[in-house]
């Protein structure tokens, strides 16, 4: 399938969202890799995995560039050649690109209902706020953790912990957007976040 969703976040920012249908043969067969991505993605023990990374090269192509145009730091953190920022994602059937004049970060996770077994290790401040019993109690859940795993991405920064320096403000679902804070070794920063449901996902993002 192309391009699922654009989102045009602002003038200097742009989300792209992929739903991954192909099969990697088709997904493989347009690309030109770099020599070290070829060899990581056939690598990869989990075609899943193999198609989710190909298809983030079919939306780096969506923005107008190649996977030459790509490159990771000692963090792990995905740069532009141009200087623009960009951040990646991909769960299951989507992935995700958002690239902008900012630093910026994107998140795709599955709404699953064991994200709520682990939600002592991701919510604090938050749980002054949510409803456990309510039935949209998954998804928000889902919402906080794509906020805060992009919030990571973006700062790529060993150490941080998501459940003591990220916390999100209060926000209605279908308002798409709230804010989140980090506060981390004595400083803190505030960043806009925008989040989006579809066929069982939800994308989270944020920018400064």
């Amino acid at each position: 399938m192309p391009l699922y969703k654009s989102i045009s976040v602002n003038s200097q920012t742009t989300v792209k969202i992929w739903k991954i249908d192909e099969s990697y043969d088709d997904l493989i067969a347009p690309l030109d890799l770099k020599p070290q991505s070829l060899e990581r993605v056939l690598g990869m023990k989990s075609e899943l995995h193999q198609r989710g990374f190909l298809s983030v090269r079919h939306l780096l192509h969506e923005f107008g560039y190649t996977d030459q145009d790509l490159y990771y730091d000692d963090n792990g953190k995905p740069h532009l050649k141009d200087g623009k920022y960009i951040s990646i994602t991909h769960s299951f059937t989507f992935s995700g690109v958002i690239v902008s004049d900012n630093e910026v970060g994107i998140d795709i996770e599955k709404q699953r209902d064991k994200i709520s077994i682990i939600a002592h290790k991701f919510v604090d401040y938050e749980f002054n706020y949510l409803n456990k019993n309510a039935e949209d109690y998954i998804r928000n859940l889902t919402v906080i953790w794509g906020v805060k795993e992009s919030l990571y991405k973006l700062f790529a920064t060993p150490g941080m912990l998501f459940r003591e320096h990220f916390l999100v403000i209060p926000f209605m679902l279908q308002d798409g957007e709230t804010v989140a804070w980090i506060d981390y070794k004595g400083k803190k920063y505030r960043y806009n976040t925008g989040f989006l449901e579809f066929e069982g996902f939800t994308c989270a993002y944020v920018i400064p």
